[in-house]
C-alpha cells in the first residue's frame, strides 16, 4: 500500500464514516478533523514521553492511554467501536492509587521539576486543548459521553503522573504563591 495517494493534495480527505457516501470528501480543516488532529498530537507526544523514561510503570500506562486515544479517534472518524466507562474507571483508580503516595495538594503547582514531569504537564495541556475541540464538536455532532469524560479525566491523570514522576525522583512540587 503506498504511503501517498495524492487524493488529499487539494485539502480534502475522506473518513470511513458511512454518512459520507459516494466518496464524499471533507475539508482537512473540518472541525471533526481538527479534533482528531488534536488528539493525534497528544498521542504523538505521549510517544515522546515513553521514549524519555525507562520506568515500565509509566510506559505501561502511557501505552494503554495511547491505545484508548487511537480508539477514540477511530470512533470520531466513524468506526463503530465500543468505548466503555471502564476506561474512565481505570484512570480514576490510577489517580486514587497515586494520590495515596503523594503529598496532599493544598496549592497550585507550577509545571516542571524533572524533565519527565514537565513532559507530563505539557501533555496535560495538549489534553485540555483536545478537550476544547471535543466540546465544540459535541455542539455540532454528538460525541459519546464516555469520550468526553475520558478526556477530562485523562488531563487529571497526566497531572497526577507529573506529580508522581517528581515524587519518585524526590523532587518536591514547585508551589505557586508559596
Amino acid at each position: 500500500m503506498p504511503i501517498y495517494t495524492k487524493k488529499g493534495d487539494k485539502g480534502t480527505t475522506t473518513l470511513f464514516d458511512p454518512k459520507l457516501t459516494n466518496n464524499k470528501r471533507i475539508n482537512k480543516d473540518d472541525l471533526r478533523l481538527q479534533t482528531i488532529g488534536s488528539l493525534d498530537e497528544l498521542n504523538s507526544y505521549l510517544g515522546v514521553i515513553k521514549t524519555s523514561t525507562q520506568d515500565q510503570f509509566f510506559i505501561n500506562h502511557l501505552n494503554s492511554i495511547q491505545i484508548n486515544l487511537f480508539t477514540i479517534n477511530s470512533i470520531l472518524a466513524g468506526a463503530k467501536l465500543r468505548f466503555g466507562s471502564n476506561k474512565i474507571t481505570d484512570l480514576e483508580k490510577l489517580i486514587d492509587q497515586l494520590d495515596q503516595e503523594l503529598p496532599k495538594l493544598t496549592k497550585f503547582i507550577l509545571p516542571g521539576g524533572s524533565l519527565l514531569s514537565a513532559h507530563f504537564q505539557f501533555s496535560r495541556s495538549l489534553t485540555r486543548a483536545a478537550e476544547r475541540n471535543l466540546v465544540t464538536l459535541n455542539q455540532v455532532q454528538k460525541v459519546k459521553p464516555q469520550i468526553l469524560k475520558y478526556i477530562n479525566r485523562l488531563s487529571d491523570t497526566l497531572f497526577t503522573l507529573a506529580r508522581f514522576a517528581n515524587h519518585k525522583l524526590g523532587i518536591p512540587d514547585n508551589l505557586w504563591l508559596k
